[in-house]
């Protein structure tokens, strides 16, 4: 395949994860953002296991949802959080090489680190003080969500991919 065909895949193929990324996400917005976090969307963070090319429609996605969110928390929120996607994504494509199941691995870390950081900052109180005990328990939350969703839905969908030979060669043909 040439490389302007290639492009317009790697275009095509992130605009749809970005466009389920967002669909995913904000319908259930009150439980997609903030300290415990349930996005649905957060199992597509599993597809840079089978190949780069989801990192930017992952990333993406990730950023419009922040974005769009009908209570933004603010520039912090919307690059922290896309940061924290696109090092992950980096991290489960080096460990999906090996393992697709460790690919879940990086999004509980970063997200957990990097967005369980500075929630509290964002959600404070005005006048109220955060403490190293309220950041620890915000990262513990974050990750501890990720870690849920990613360990009900995302081992079964990266299964489903490697076992469904047809859509497993969709999914690594990015």
């Amino acid at each position: 395949m040439n490389d302007n065909k290639k492009r317009i895949r790697l275009i095509v193929y992130s605009g749809i994860i970005a466009a389920l990324y967002v669909v995913l996400t904000l319908p259930m917005a009150q439980f997609a953002f903030g300290p415990i976090q349930f996005r649905l969307a957060e199992v597509l963070t599993v597809l840079p296991a089978f190949a780069a090319g989801y990192i930017p429609g992952v990333s993406l996605g990730c950023f419009l949802a922040n974005l769009l969110n009908p209570n933004n928390l603010g520039p912090v929120d919307i690059i922290g959080g896309t940061l924290a996607t696109v090092i992950a994504g980096i991290f489960t494509r080096i460990l999906g090489k090996k393992n697709k199941i460790l690919g879940i691995i990086p999004p509980v870390v970063f997200n957990g680190l990097i967005v369980g950081g500075y929630l509290p900052f964002l959600l404070v109180d005005e006048g109220s003080e955060v403490t190293a005990a309220a950041v620890g328990l915000s990262m513990f939350e974050v990750a501890a969500s990720e870690a849920v969703l990613l360990v009900i839905v995302g081992i079964p969908f990266i299964l489903l991919l490697e076992k469904n030979s047809r859509l497993k060669s969709l999914v690594e043909k990015l």
